[in-house]
């Protein structure tokens, strides 16, 4: 064994990873940066010699045969790095659309609207996860006072999402939004368009103008700008939750979503 290689014995563990982790990352700017030239020709930058060279490889792979767990632990890694830069991502997004987010266009604010904080949730109505969280959002702001609620109309699960959508949004031009978003988180069993039109009937909304509301120029914005918001902040499913900077997906709990109003007052 030469002291070269006495030297760089102790580093085996970390070529190990490095060799475990750059395939992973074939798309980073790493990958990348590697020109055709200097991969044809790797042995030219190579500060060991060939024999040198197969001494390291052998010992990177009966390393990893011996340590398999890190094989787990550099996945996991990965896994949160890739995770806290998606969620830095939004945030940032957050930060460019903050006033498209507070602003609830034709939609009402519920809760408080002079609040100090605001929940923007993102949903759709045929989302099974919506609807087991449905509500909580209103009652953590109705218990807290000093909340504000913005819902966005988020029909990403096919065309019966967004005929009950265009019906919601068209409802609070009639003055029940809430309810009827209620209803049709809580009460409709199986969003469709009869069973959102029954839903119409049934409390007594103006129906015929409710359809002509649902193909306005204005309905048809507040759900395009609401897709935007949702690609900008890279929200892929819902529902979705916003407080302060802070983007949570999924069915969060009501701590999880109290834990979030405290965070944003902390922030300011």
């Amino acid at each position: 064994m030469t002291a070269r290689t006495r030297i760089f014995r102790p580093l085996v563990g970390a070529f190990a990873l490095t060799l475990l982790v750059l395939p992973l990352a074939s798309g980073s700017a790493f990958a990348q940066q590697s020109t055709p030239a200097q991969q044809s020709t790797p042995e030219a930058a190579s500060p060991f010699s060939a024999g040198e060279q197969d001494a390291i490889d052998r010992r990177v792979r009966d390393y990893i045969l011996e340590n398999p767990e890190i094989i787990m632990q550099a996945i996991q890694i990965l896994r949160q790095r890739r995770e806290q830069q998606a969620q830095d991502a939004r945030r940032q997004g957050v930060r460019q659309h903050a006033e498209a987010l507070r602003d609830p266009g034709p939609l009402p604010v519920l809760g408080n609207p002079d609040g100090d904080v605001t929940i923007i949730e993102f949903f759709d109505y045929n989302c099974g996860y919506c609807r087991r969280v449905a509500g909580m959002a209103h009652e953590v702001a109705e218990a807290d006072g000093n909340v504000r609620l913005v819902y966005k109309e988020f029909p990403i699960l096919g065309p019966e999402s967004v005929f009950a959508a265009r019906a919601a949004i068209a409802a609070a031009m009639q003055g029940e939004y809430a309810a009827f978003h209620n209803a049709l988180m809580t009460d409709v069993q199986t969003v469709n368009e009869d069973s959102v039109m029954r839903l119409a009937d049934m409390m007594d909304l103006d129906v015929e103008q409710l359809k002509t509301d649902m193909q306005s120029d204005q309905v048809t914005q507040t759900i395009q700008r609401t897709r935007q918001l949702g690609q900008a902040l890279q929200i892929q499913g819902t529902p979705a939750f916003i407080v302060g900077t802070e983007v949570a997906p999924g069915a969060i709990s009501r701590e999880q979503l109290e834990q979030m109003i405290a965070r944003a007052r902390q922030e300011g």
